[in-house]
């Protein structure tokens, strides 16, 4: 059959927030609806583009606007390029929640024809929750991609509708008991539900987010079903979440590397991988706390002297901050790069995917942003958890209580942490009692994660039901073609959806089709 015009195919709309962890998601889900049969594109703030065009390593380019067969289209968030966004979060935060509404639809409007819309889905993310108001004035179905654990889209359904107790300004210190979760004390619990939370507009998002669920046709998480299956299952009755992931790069599932999709906002040194070919297997232990978070320092100086005294071969990511920082704060302490000189290796970046696929690395000291949870998780490499904020705590939890795969770095009782306290970890995951324990549990998961995204695993299933029911949405009572939000018969449903969903076959598609005029 020919081909459908580029117009007139199933197309969904992505939207994603301007940062890295955010983005790549995304991108891995829209790669995945590509292959299913679907058009995709990817919106975000021009922000993204800006240092997406400038980094060499990335393969997209102002002229072709896209990536890998997915169409990039941006949008203003209300700032100058060179404003530095970082500057006052929540001041960002409320701003892009009151322009990118207005420049969204906008841009809608462009992309459609004859006032009737070009996309059959919008998928957003948790923190662009105002995407599910800009789909319904454009009566376009939205699906929310969830890129935390499922885990954590439970423990925020149930603190921000008022379903369970949670810490208080009274009762900072009580433990949390929810359905399907082991025990979560206070120090395992994500920071926007702590009581000294210091950032406003985030759980504000989130707020708004839980309270208008029913704005949403569908959750997708990225994670997948047995990962996290008391979690997943404690929300069926809810409002239910389905695992599609894991979203990480195509190698680390033993698939084609030229599969893979995602970009890099900073530069990677690949002479990280020509070091490590040179270790011993098994033998380096791999530290990075991803984009955002910058150590204090006596936190660098005690991780420092902990590596120092472990005697192992270590490669540590010290990404210098976007803005400068006081005390120290992100440096190495002095005399360290001396010290472990040939023993150790320094980088600002690095290609994360490569190092945890690489056979030298025995362990991975982590932040615990849940992207590199879930990559260290597909590779098989046991953790050792620091986590710092947000979503990391709870994480960390998953690690050692439920995944078995890692240690917890934990403070003292005045919040520092200790060298020897780092030393501890180190030997207790790469040579203690449990160490073969860890590896065990890291390869089963490993192994788990590829059948879930495999030909008719679990997360591969989920996508497909996804794509059916977008189709589905796609043809309204008379079997015509359009993001009709009405009821549709089953069986003009199944004519339509196996129209579009049968492998190898392209249809060409008349006009009338689309939609009311």
């Amino acid at each position: 059959m020919a081909m459908k015009e580029e117009g007139k195919a199933i197309h969904v709309l992505m939207v994603a927030f301007a940062a890295q962890g955010h983005i790549n998601p995304m991108l891995r889900l829209g790669k995945r609806l590509v292959s299913k049969g679907l058009h995709v594109t990817l919106a975000t703030t021009e922000i993204a583009a800006h240092r997406m065009f400038k980094t060499s390593s990335t393969t997209t380019t102002t002229a072709t606007k896209s990536i890998s067969g997915i169409h990039l289209e941006f949008f203003s968030d209300g700032f100058p390029i060179d404003y530095d966004r970082k500057l006052d979060l929540d001041h960002y935060m409320d701003t892009l929640g009151k322009f990118g509404p207005i420049n969204l639809s906008k841009l809608i409007q462009n992309l459609s024809h004859d006032r009737v819309p070009k996309f059959s889905c919008i998928i957003s993310n948790p923190f662009v929750p105002w995407v599910a108001d800009v789909a319904a004035e454009h009566r376009i179905p939205c699906a929310m991609l969830w890129i935390q654990p499922c885990t954590l889209y439970a423990i925020y359904y149930r603190f921000y509708n008022n379903l369970n107790e949670f810490p208080t300004l009274e009762n900072p210190d009580m433990s949390v008991e929810l359905p399907g979760l082991p025990l979560l004390h206070a120090h395992d619990l994500p920071s926007f539900v702590i009581p000294s939370n210091p950032f406003g507009s985030l759980p504000k998002l989130l707020s708004q987010m839980f309270q208008n669920m029913k704005k949403l046709k569908w959750v997708l998480g990225n994670s997948f079903q047995e990962l996290e299956k008391d979690a997943i299952d404690s929300m069926a009755e809810l409002c239910p979440i389905k695992p599609i992931g894991p979203l990480v790069p195509s190698t680390l599932l033993g698939e084609d590397q030229n599969l893979d999709i995602g970009i890099d906002m900073w530069i990677p040194e690949e002479t990280c991988m020509e070091w490590l070919n040179q270790q011993q297997p098994s033998s380096v232990i791999y530290v990075s706390f991803g984009s955002i978070v910058v150590l204090s320092a006596k936190q660098m100086e005690s991780i420092a002297i902990g590596l120092k005294n472990s005697n192992h071969p270590f490669l540590w990511v010290v990404k210098p901050s976007d803005y400068p920082k006081k005390d120290g704060a992100g440096e190495l302490p002095l005399g360290f790069l001396e010290e472990t000189r040939g023993r150790g290796l320094i980088v600002q970046w690095c290609p994360q995917t490569k190092v945890l696929a690489h056979p030298a690395i025995a362990c991975f000291l982590s932040h615990c942003g849940w992207n590199s949870t879930l990559e260290t998780i597909v590779a098989g490499v046991p953790i050792i958890a620091f986590p710092q904020w947000t979503d990391q705590p709870t994480n960390a939890k998953l690690i050692l209580d439920v995944l078995h795969v890692g240690v917890r770095l934990m403070p003292n009782k005045d919040g520092l942490l200790s060298n020897e306290e780092v030393e501890r970890c180190i030997e207790e995951i790469i040579a203690g009692p449990r160490a073969e324990e860890f590896k065990k549990a890291a390869a089963e998961l490993k192994q788990g994660a590829r059948e879930a995204v495999a030909e008719g695993g679990s997360s591969d299933r989920n996508i497909q039901l996804f794509v059916d029911e977008i189709i589905g949405n796609s043809c309204d009572d008379e079997g015509r073609i359009g993001p009709s939000m009405e009821p549709k018969k089953e069986e003009d449903k199944e004519t339509c959806r196996q129209s579009f969903a049968a492998p190898g076959f392209l249809v060409v598609v008349p006009d009338f089709l689309y939609g009311d005029p």
